[in-house]
């Protein structure tokens, strides 16, 4: 069974948003794991080390969840 163009895009799509709406869930999980505010700590108060682990644990999730979404 061969997919049509609007399939694949419907597919792709799909798959994005799940995987978008997973990252955001981890990140808010994530913050209220650690201690204090994440987007405080690197908005107001120009925290770099804050932002540096917080994007390491935002590109971890999204690989993870890429492998799992592919397959």
């Amino acid at each position: 069974m061969e997919l049509t163009t609007s399939e694949v895009l419907f597919n792709t799509l799909l798959y994005a948003g799940v995987g978008i709406v997973v990252l955001i869930i981890a990140f808010v999980v994530l913050d209220l794991l650690t201690p204090g505010k994440l987007w405080e700590e690197i908005n107001a108060k120009q925290n770099v080390a804050v932002a540096i682990f917080a994007g390491s644990i935002a590109i971890g999730l999204a690989i993870i969840i890429a492998a799992s979404v592919h397959g």
